[in-house]
């Protein structure tokens, strides 16, 4: 019993980890419009993305999550050439964030105040999924959540790692509230 069991389990794990590498969340269409767009700071690209689609008019306001304490806005304008009246009317960097829970609540938060009802979020493409769950944890139902995964080469230890920070997750959310026992 216990092999089969075992064997089951490791079944389960061997295919949602396939699922996980094998489909990784694509780019949005450039077209769709947001009420804002949200990007979380780390691998090359993503604020690239996140700036084109500002400067093509898609969302009026961005908020770059997880700005180090020591990037000044004039730096940060000069690395990506954003020009003056992007960076003073539509940009906003946060800088409490360290890691993707705190991403999420730095983004509710910076949402709250500008009332959207749909957010543009980009991030890598191995790193969506977590940061997608973390973000709709933190926001209300009604906000609308559209992921624009930036194209990568993630090694295998970097899905390795991130399926199982994914999963760690949802199953922490489940053990402290089982569906079962529901408000």
């Amino acid at each position: 019993m216990f092999r089969r069991t075992a064997a089951f389990l490791l079944l389960i794990w061997l295919f949602g980890f396939l699922w996980f590498a094998v489909t990784l969340p694509g780019p949005l269409d450039d077209a769709v419009r947001t009420d804002a767009v949200i990007v979380l700071t780390g691998s090359k690209g993503r604020i690239e993305r996140a700036l084109t689609v500002l400067d093509a008019g898609r969302a009026p306001r961005l908020l770059i999550s997880g700005v180090d304490r020591e990037v000044k806005p004039r730096e940060l304008a000069a690395e990506f050439r954003i020009p003056d009246r992007l960076m003073k009317c539509c940009i906003t960097l946060g800088y409490e964030a360290y890691d993707t829970r705190s991403n999420a609540v730095e983004a509710a938060n910076w949402l709250a105040r500008r009332k959207a009802r749909s957010v543009r979020l980009v991030t890598a493409d191995w790193h969506m999924r977590r940061a997608a769950y973390e973000l709709a944890r933190e926001l209300p139902d009604h906000i609308a959540i559209l992921e624009d995964g930036v194209p990568s080469r993630p090694s295998l230890s970097t899905l390795f790692l991130e399926y199982h920070k994914y999963f760690g997750r949802m199953a922490l959310d489940l053990w402290n509230r089982p569906p079962w026992k529901a408000n």
